[in-house]
């Protein structure tokens, strides 16, 4: 991706940054709060030989190498292009290079044509990637490595561009919740009725392999949230091969809590969170 973002300059200077990687590009521009770079490596295969262009105005020189350091690690030290600017008198909140900084991590290099934008404590990813799992585990691992309740992410502009199949089976579960009963790995019939659906459109998707994935809140123990949620992923397949879906075309994976797309210290969140995902493989 070959753009660039900008931000007002308010009466106080604050930093911005954006980079941008080659085919999986991800601008990152970052103010208002300790505003560093943030990027993700390109996957090796389809970007290696394209720059990771790094440009924006920082507040002070370590703040600037902090960012160029990790940038480095994630994509080499070839690819990385060094434009960012420091500026004094640029004003950051604490720890905002810290901050910025954790933002760049390893699942990033899952987004193609995107941006990464910090504009304070608001934070945008946009862009696509190759399924709804890979969306939801993108936007949950920023807000994780963050770690601050002050930011926000907004993962509404990344979207799902891998293939009619996985487009499909996204579509028939429209954010809806597979529901088991509390604690157990039994189907609700709520539960039941959207697997209906699922089943006639993995029948429309003909011989593609789907991945079921389990997951759970973080109530409890995590060994028995991660056993529940592979027993959950193994309900599902054995309706849908009841429902006749072929059963060698599935495959099961319990993540457990480890995954989450909400917060847990809230009721909301924990619904949220206990879900189930298809991923086409």
């Amino acid at each position: 991706m070959r753009g660039r973002s900008f931000f007002p300059t308010p009466a106080r200077a604050l930093p911005a940054i954006v980079l941008a990687a080659g085919l999986a590009s991800l601008a990152c521009a970052a103010s208002a709060q300790d505003a560093a770079p943030a990027a993700a490596p390109a996957p090796a295969s389809a970007a290696a030989a394209k720059p990771v262009i790094a440009s924006g105005k920082v507040p002070d020189e370590s703040s600037k190498q902090a960012v160029l350091a990790k940038l480095r690690e994630l994509y080499g030290n070839e690819r990385v292009i060094d434009r960012i600017e420091v500026s004094s008198g640029i004003v950051t909140p604490p720890n905002w290079r810290q901050n910025v900084v954790n933002m760049l991590g390893p699942d990033l290099q899952q987004v193609s044509d995107g941006k990464l934008e910090v504009n304070g404590n608001a934070v945008r990813v946009s862009g696509n990637v190759a399924n709804e799992l890979q969306r939801q585990q993108i936007v949950s691992g920023l807000s994780t490595r963050i770690n601050n309740p002050t930011y926000s992410v907004d993962g509404r502009q990344l979207r799902v561009a891998g293939g009619a199949q996985q487009s499909l089976l996204d579509n028939v579960l429209a954010n809806r919740i597979v529901e088991f009963e509390s604690g157990s790995a039994t189907l609700t019939p709520k539960g039941e009725l959207i697997l209906d659906e699922m089943a006639a459109a993995m029948k429309r998707i003909g011989n593609k392999r789907v991945l079921i994935v389990g997951h759970t809140d973080a109530a409890g123990r995590r060994e028995s949230n991660l056993a529940l949620s592979l027993a959950r992923a193994d309900s599902v397949k054995r309706y849908l091969q009841a429902h006749g879906v072929n059963g060698a075309l599935l495959g099961v994976q319990g993540a457990g809590p480890d995954q989450p797309v909400a917060d847990n210290a809230t009721a909301e969140g924990r619904a949220r969170n206990r879900r189930i995902a298809f991923k086409v493989l």
